[in-house]
């Protein structure tokens, strides 16, 4: 077993261990259980969580078009959503990224980490009242590995080649070895539920801290206290209500009169008019995120390498950064891993706004036309500025781009992943190669770029597999060329989260794993009075 040692602010890590090492060395040992709320950071438990009340979340990204089905999971709303109503099997540390246990108690691996062995708690029940089995997990990761269900894991789960019971225990089986794959079990679409959601995949009857009471999508949803929740370091408040609010102003008028205690996706524009509210805290969060423009490189025009590129030169990185993000942010590369993630690549030439190189692969590939950019502020926030920003940037090349508008509701069905050049954005996900999987391999359900090259894919295996991790490291900044220098991925800036709340709210986690404390908002916070 590994050895841990406490830090001076509280935190408990491996004694000896960088936070790389952790990252590594975590997955290919079994890792106790009780070790959750101990890993959490010092600062976020300085004061002593307090009990009771209503939290009103006041969030982004909800439509009426959302489901409950885990599967379908994409925008803020449906990730908080998720995680006040279930579990996965592993979760991940807010500062280190480490996994850490859930439903799972602890797992081991064999030597080559292809078959892994996972202890599942016995002492768990659905809100239903159904105790928690390991047939519940097997028949949950099968739903999600099945190529009819659509979910945005199965790009993860077509590596898995067996899942099954041996002495009590969830055992699976790889079609190549892993070192990271208790990681790729916290995605938030694998949420255990009761015969894995089979025959009702929408049913929201999870293993959470709290128990749904009601759901309008794209409008309102209500939960009650789990009272039978197995753990003990979450679920502070009785009761939580979101209340979709896609409109910017809206959010920050209802935060400011106090009839909600938290907002997401706050612009940095509005930063300033927040702070002179009386009681109001901004929440500044570094992460894995990212504001991008998407290209589908089997569409027309964008099959063109030259007019991708193009374009890539042809947006003004910095000026997005300090006119859209408000700095609140780090500049990037068109590839989509930054320094947050272990064994990040090193050394690759920041790309820059060059007009004339933008001119010359313009010209290149032959295109004479205006190219129309769909945009939302649904997409991120400030989308329609960085739109036309680009729209700016890019005329400076003689690129003259059409910026249209798209309703927010509706987009990230409508729109995203279905239009050939769009708007976008990604949080994050616990490793590089859950990054790739989910949006780069060639099969991935969300390939919303279309990049699909056969070289690369067999690199990301190879990558999955390697133990050694200087040659991993390698192949990973392989991998990140190809992205950035052939694919159709425009990344202008990794973005900080950027959230606020009522000054009475406490215990807010900065976790690095994504926004809204990696989805946990709901039930990490408490009232102070």
């Amino acid at each position: 077993m590994t050895e841990f040692t406490k830090r001076p602010d509280g935190l408990i890590v491996p004694a000896g261990i960088n936070r790389r090492g952790f990252l590594a060395g975590t997955a290919a040992l079994g890792i106790a259980a009780g070790l959750g709320s101990s890993l959490v950071g010092g600062e976020a438990r300085a004061q002593e969580p307090k009990r009771g009340g209503h939290l009103k979340l006041g969030l982004d990204g909800g439509a009426t078009t959302d489901s409950l089905d885990p599967a379908s999971y994409s925008g803020s709303v449906s990730f908080v959503i998720g995680h006040l109503w279930g579990d996965t099997l592993v979760e991940s540390h807010p500062e280190t990224g480490a996994p850490l246990p859930s439903i799972a108690s602890s797992w081991e691996s064999s030597a080559d980490a292809s078959v892994w062995t996972f202890k599942i708690r016995k002492d768990i029940a659905f809100h239903d009242g159904r105790k928690l089995a390991v047939a519940d997990v097997i028949a949950t990761l099968k739903r999600h590995s099945d190529e009819g269900s659509k979910s945005g894991a199965l790009g993860l789960m077509r590596s898995v080649k067996a899942i099954e019971e041996k002495a009590g225990d969830l055992v699976l089986t790889l079609m190549e070895g892993n070192a990271d794959l208790p990681l790729l079990l916290t995605d938030y679409h694998l949420i255990i539920q009761p015969d894995g959601g089979v025959d009702n995949p929408a049913s929201p009857v999870g293993t959470g801290p709290y128990k749904l009471a009601s759901y309008e999508a794209g409008i309102r949803a209500t939960f009650e206290k789990n009272t039978a929740d197995w753990r003990s370091d979450r679920g502070y408040v009785d009761s939580v209500e979101i209340i979709v609010m896609n409109d910017t102003t809206a959010r920050i008028a209802a935060l400011s009169s106090g009839q909600v205690h938290f907002i997401n996706g706050v612009e940095p524009k509005t930063v300033p008019l927040l702070k002179r509210a009386p009681r109001v805290e901004i929440l500044q969060t570094s992460g894995k995120g990212f504001y991008s423009f998407l290209m589908h490189c089997d569409t027309s025009p964008f099959d063109n390498n030259d007019l991708r590129l193009a374009l890539k030169y042809a947006i003004d990185r910095q000026a997005i950064l300090d006119r859209v993000l408000g700095g609140f942010g780090t500049l990037g590369n068109d590839y989509p891993v930054n320094e947050n993630y272990a064994l990040a690549p090193e050394g690759i030439e920041q790309r820059a706004y060059d007009p004339d190189k933008a001119a010359f692969h313009y010209k290149k590939s032959g295109h004479d036309r205006p190219i129309l950019l769909r945009t939302s502020d649904a997409a991120f926030p400030g989308a329609v500025d960085a739109s036309v920003l680009f729209q700016e940037s890019a005329r400076k090349a003689g690129i003259e781009i059409e910026v249209r508008r798209e309703p927010e509701d509706g987009y990230w069905t409508n729109v995203w992943n279905v239009q050939p050049f769009c708007a976008s954005y990604w949080g994050g996900r616990p490793t590089q190669d859950s990054r790739y999987s989910t949006s780069y391999l060639s099969s991935a359900e969300w390939n919303d770029t279309r990049f699909k090259r056969e070289d690369f894919d067999k690199l990301l295996l190879q990558a999955r597999s390697e133990l050694d991790e200087a040659k991993r490291k390698a192949l990973y900044h392989t991998m990140a060329l190809m992205v950035r220098d052939e694919g159709g991925l425009i990344l202008p800036v990794f973005n900080d989260y950027v959230n606020a709340a009522s000054a009475s709210l406490k215990g807010f986690v900065h976790d690095i794993g994504n926004d809204l404390s990696n989805g946990y908002v709901g039930s990490r916070v408490w009232f102070d009075s």
